[in-house]
């Protein structure tokens, strides 16, 4: 790996230090299969939990389709605005890190830790991105149950195509979280199949023996 010669200044204190170079089509893809590694994550959150709400507001109101929009979709902002303000501590957390760190470097006056410090905050994302990219992510994901959910009158036509619309969805996430996390597509796609059917017929399950017992 090469180096180059940088200045560096913390605090008013300047010295050289040597920081290691990457091509710029490496870090690159570093970056961007990071960032959309962690957009697929967020997605596939806002897909299975919106859609477990809506199969268990419809489990328990038969034929209620503006119930289960209407819950769908503030599952869909509460959601989005969890992920975002989560994402935002986080960062900022990290962020705080990496300028103590840098403080105790200039104290030391150590060029070897100032310039690992400093390669760590040119990586950091920032607080306030993060927290959109992730809101964002999660409402892609919340919109596919809800759009499925939208414009269908029937009851049980909705819910087998909120389903069918939620598995096509999970394996479309499932092929790109194994393409970009370079695992096997098969064993990924069913991994992530299960886990959103799984979580929805639990809601399902449970909300239907909330109703039963008339509660």
């Amino acid at each position: 790996m090469a180096l180059q010669e940088t200045k560096l200044t913390i605090n008013g204190a300047s010295f050289e230090a040597q920081v290691p170079t990457t091509p710029d089509d490496e870090l690159d893809y570093s970056k961007r299969a990071q960032w959309l590694r962690a957009a697929v994550l967020g997605a596939n959150d806002g897909l299975v939990s919106t859609a477990s709400l809506i199969m268990g507001v419809g489990a328990v109101r038969d034929g209620g389709a503006r119930a289960m929009l209407v819950a769908g979709f503030a599952g869909l902002v509460a959601g989005a605005c969890s992920m975002a303000i989560g994402e935002f501590v986080s960062v900022y957390s990290q962020l705080d890190t990496e300028i103590a760190q840098l403080n105790r470097a200039e104290g030391r006056k150590d060029a070897t830790v100032g310039q690992a410090a400093v390669g760590d905050m040119r990586q950091l994302p920032s607080p306030v991105q993060a927290a959109v990219a992730s809101a964002l992510a999660f409402s892609v994901g919340g919109a596919v149950p809800l759009l499925a959910a939208g414009f269908i009158t029937s009851y049980k036509v909705r819910m087998m195509v909120v389903a069918a619309a939620v598995t096509v969805a999970l394996l479309g996430f499932g092929i790109a979280g194994a393409v970009l996390g370079r695992a096997p597509v098969g064993r990924s796609c069913v991994r992530v199949v299960v886990g959103g059917w799984l979580a929805m017929a639990i809601t399902f399950g449970l909300m239907k023996l909330f109703a039963s017992t008339g509660l």
